[in-house]
């Protein structure tokens, strides 16, 4: 239904959900992975990165300047 294969969907639903939870500037990164179903911060980072390119706390830094 979606057009991929269900994990690949998985995956990349979870990581939108983290990209938004790490725009909340308390929120630790071992946090947000336990919300979103990783086993621990270090998978959450390592999947982060290989979605999008950066690590989660770049992805932090950018979205909180981007917003004031």
């Amino acid at each position: 239904m979606a057009g991929q294969p269900p994990m690949t969907y998985l995956r990349q639903h979870r990581l939108a959900l983290a990209a938004d939870l790490l725009r909340e500037p308390d929120t630790t990164l071992a946090v947000v992975a336990d919300r979103v179903g990783f086993a621990n911060a270090f998978a959450l980072s390592n999947a982060f990165k290989k979605e999008h390119g950066i690590s989660p706390s770049e992805y932090r830094t950018r979205e909180t300047q981007t917003e004031i």
